[in-house]
């Protein structure tokens, strides 16, 4: 058999791109075990996708699901509908914090911007060394120090 060019599978798949794009990711494919459609002829697993896709032995459509499905990060999930799972009555349901007796709720304190901001400057520690530190400021240590 003559060997597979990308002029015989451009018919089967317009795009240039997207046939290397197919053709390697079925190489690959081919690669971790997947069975092969067409006779082997001690070819190479990208000549064996090009065959496989000018032939028409595997769909290009189901080539091209695989291949978003193996670049996909997040799986959709079906969530559940409403239907499927009707509410509890409203007699049944927990207490839900702030939504439930506005007489209970606590009252927040309202605090400007001015005030915390004061508040957190006098929970400050002064560093050591503006203040001398625990032995003092490099003068005194030298008077300490006898120089």
């Amino acid at each position: 058999m003559a060997r597979v060019t990308v002029e015989d599978c451009v018919d089967k798949v317009p795009n240039r791109f997207e046939l290397v794009l197919l053709a390697a990711h079925r190489a690959r494919s081919i690669a971790d075990g997947s069975s092969v459609t067409v006779p082997v002829n001690a070819d190479k697993n990208p000549v064996i996708a090009l065959r496989e896709i000018a032939e028409r032995t595997i769909p290009p459509e189901d080539m091209r699901e695989s291949l978003i499905h193996s670049i996909q990060k997040n799986v959709e999930v079906d969530e559940p509908e409403a239907v499927a799972a009707p509410l509890l009555p409203p007699e049944r349901r927990a207490p839900v914090l702030g939504r439930d007796d506005q007489s209970s709720d606590s009252v927040v304190d309202v605090m400007t911007e001015e005030q915390l901001l004061r508040g957190l400057e006098s929970m400050t520690p002064t560093e050591p060394s503006a203040n001398g530190g625990p032995n003092g400021g490099p003068r005194e240590r030298d008077r300490d120090r006898g120089r």
